[in-house]
């Protein structure tokens, strides 16, 4: 959530101004008496109209660390006034466990946003969605058809095929002498090639889809189009915009935000339109066969919503192209983070890095690449993945949720209406549960952390999120993590070019990307017919 954005000062006086005329003559409602309440704390110093925001827009940090910071001086739990709306940000296992566990339901809703509006469908994507009718019937969708473990492994082979060309091109380039590198092997932008990667896994999954490096310059490949404007799209819903704190400053568009969205959603639902009726297309000329095997998750959607012109008010089409859009959105960005971060903290903890690799000669070999059923095998392959995700969580802030009805966290009342947050981050850095927080130690999960797990009942450690809300696309992830980290590790020696260690400050964005692409020096450690 990018809080840092241009203004151009005539629209903001203009804003201002539009927002103290409407204090001014706003009729006054009767409010509660919360005398006798203990309030939530909240930060000094907030400015009328705007609120707290002055106060996330004073450094260049992601919104986690920001909120984190604030933490520090105010505690696991405070509040901050957003122009009209009060957001709660909580960060302590204990009152995690009160929001995603005794409260879930009452909490389980999200607010209507900007991006939500104009690039969700207008909250189609379940993921933004109000809980509700819908939200249920996609979810259920999404969690049993799309993304369950049958369905997962019933796609393997999709993401061998991908990964074992991604294997190869590796090979090719971490083999060619470069005559502008100060080491015997060429220097390989893995952050780039790795988002390619599960670009490709995803596209495919998803619609079948795939592009290539020569598709970067043919404007009219559909995966080459739709690739650009989904990197707008998480900028887009990344970047604070006025009228999610006051809504009625819309019409001015402050930023251009607002118009951005709008074209950037027209070429996404054309792009997908497109796939859409191509597959339609294919099943008629196919024919009606009950026994035929969907190809991927669009076919299957088709296939489910067959019967249906319309889910809970929203047109059949409409929610396949909005799943589609929202799994291949947070699917292939997630996935690369994890993977571009994991790799930094192995390539700047050698002795980590040796000892996986000793793990997969003893449980896999050399003389075969090691495959996803091998992956239960590799005990500390998975703890370097539970300690990446612990320290550099892709999703670092839970979705905004929403109360449905009044309740209480720690003891603090909070109204219906009220805004929320999980800072997922601060949590999982928290010294009072974690020794050493700031240090990369798998060793951690399988010694004293050894039965926290991912599936959101250790609140301490919720990188998924949980309840309700928490990701359904984790089991599909973690294939994709462990067997892309395993066949790195197992195929390649790694190292930095120089003696700097890489650089692991955070950039923008809603996930947790590295603020510089990673790069690093490889080179083959198996047998060379293996990369062929």
């Amino acid at each position: 959530m990018d809080i840092i954005s241009p203004i151009p000062i005539l629209q903001t006086i203009l804003a201002l101004f539009v927002l103290y005329v409407a204090s001014r003559i706003a009729p006054r409602f009767k409010k509660i008496n919360t005398k006798n309440i203990s309030k939530i704390p909240e930060p000094s110093g907030a400015w009328p109209l705007i609120g707290h925001l002055h106060l996330l827009g004073t450094t260049r940090d992601p919104i986690a660390v920001m909120l984190g910071a604030l933490a520090d001086k105010h505690g696991p739990i405070y509040s901050l006034k957003l122009g009209v709306h009060k957001l709660v940000v909580v960060s302590s296992w204990e009152l995690v466990k009160e929001c995603l566990a005794i409260n879930d339901k009452v909490l389980a809703t999200r607010p209507s946003i900007t991006g939500g509006k104009y690039m969700g469908y207008n909250n189609a994507l379940f993921s933004l969605a109000p809980y509700g009718q819908y939200w249920r019937d996609v979810r259920k969708m999404a969690t049993i058809e799309l993304l369950s473990s049958h369905r997962v492994e019933l796609l393997s082979h999709v993401r061998a095929l991908e990964l074992d060309s991604f294997i190869k091109t590796l090979f090719s380039l971490c083999t060619t002498r470069s005559t502008t590198s100060t080491v015997d092997s060429p220097v390989v932008h893995l952050s780039e090639m790795i988002e390619q990667l599960t670009f490709n896994m995803t596209l495919r999954l998803i619609a079948g889809k795939r592009f290539s490096s020569d598709q970067y310059h043919e404007e009219n490949s559909t995966a080459w189009r739709f690739e650009r404007a989904s990197k707008e799209a998480l900028y887009l819903f990344g970047v604070f915009v006025w009228s999610d704190a006051v809504p009625f400053l819309e019409w001015l568009d402050i930023g251009g935000h607002v118009s951005a969205m709008k074209r950037c959603f027209k070429e996404l639902d054309s792009v997908l339109g497109e796939w859409l009726e191509e597959h339609k297309q294919t099943r008629l000329l196919e024919g009606k066969n009950t026994s035929r095997v969907e190809s991927d998750m669009m076919d299957v959607m088709i296939s489910h919503f067959e019967a249906e012109d319309e889910i809970a008010g929203h047109g059949s089409d409409t929610v396949i192209k909005a799943t589609s859009l929202v799994l291949s959105l947070t699917g292939s960005e997630s996935t690369a983070i994890t993977l571009t971060w994991a790799l930094s903290l192995l390539l700047n903890n050698p002795r980590v890095l040796k000892a996986a690799q000793e793990e997969l000669d003893l449980h896999v070999g050399r003389d075969r690449w090691v495959q996803e059923s091998d992956i239960m095998n590799l005990k500390y392959l998975q703890a370097i993945v539970k300690e990446t995700l612990r320290i550099k969580p892709p999703g670092p802030i839970t979705g905004l949720r929403e109360a449905m009805e009044d309740c209480y966290l720690g003891g603090y009342y909070v109204p219906k209406g009220t805004r929320l947050l999980v800072n997922i981050l601060k949590l999982q850095r928290d010294p009072l549960m974690w020794s050493d927080p700031f240090e990369f130690r798998p060793e951690r999960f399988m010694k004293e952390n050894a039965n926290v797990d991912f599936r959101g009942q250790n609140f301490e450690y919720i990188p998924f999120s949980s309840g309700r809300r928490s990701c359904p696309g984790m089991t599909l992830g973690l294939h994709v993590v462990h067997l892309v980290l395993a066949r790195l590790v197992q195929g390649f020696d790694m190292k930095r070019e120089g003696e700097e260690l890489v650089d692991m400050r955070e950039g923008l964005g809603l996930a947790l990307p590295k603020a510089k692409p990673l790069e690093a020096v490889l080179a083959p450690r198996l047998a060379l017919q293996l990369y062929h």
